[in-house]
Formats: C-alpha cells, structure tokens, sequence
C-alpha cells in the first residue's frame, strides 16, 4: 500500500511539474507572440506613415503643376482678349472713319 501510496504521489508530483512546465512555456509563446505583433505593427504605422507623406508630397506637386497650367491658360487668354479687342477697337474706327466720309459727302 505504501508502495501505491508512493507511486501516486510521485504521479501526481509529476503532473503538477508537467502542468507547471506547460503554463510556462504557453506563458513564454504567448510574450513572444505579443513581441511579434508589437514588432509588425510598428513597421506597419511607419509604412503607413511613410506612404501618407508620399501621397502629401504628390498631391503638392500636382497642386503645384495645376496652378502652373491655370496660370499658363489665364495669360493666354488674356493675350487672346487683348488682341480681339485690339482688332474690335480697329474695326470700329474704321467703321467710324466710313460714316464720318459717307456723312461729309
């Protein structure tokens, strides 16, 4: 009986040291995996980071670049006008010059 008595408590030793183990290594996997994501994540916000800085510096240049091209349209326009006025104001004097001989004669 002693022998039994023994046996069983050197089991039931044994399966608290092995339960024991078990929690320790879950406990160890589980910091490990917690460092890993810890890890991914940080890179991931920088590469997150680092891409919305490069679309900021993108939409700047093509903001830069609209402008340019508006402004560009804008003086040619205006040269346009300028010069459709010119040629309107021509056309008026001479028009005005006709009927000032048509008037005189």
């Amino acid at each position: 009986m002693k022998l039994k008595l023994s046996l069983a408590t050197a089991l039931l030793a044994l399966a608290a040291f092995a339960s024991a183990q078990v929690a320790d290594d879950v406990k160890k996997t589980a910091e490990d995996t917690g460092h890993e994501t810890k890890k991914v994540t940080k890179k991931a916000v920088h590469g997150t980071k680092k891409a919305a800085h490069k679309t900021g510096e993108a939409t700047e240049d093509a903001a830069k670049k609209t402008s340019e091209a508006t402004e560009d349209a804008a003086k040619k326009t205006g040269h346009a006008v300028k010069k459709g006025a010119k040629k309107t104001a021509s056309g008026v004097k001479k028009g005005a010059e006709k009927t000032e001989d048509a008037v005189k004669k």
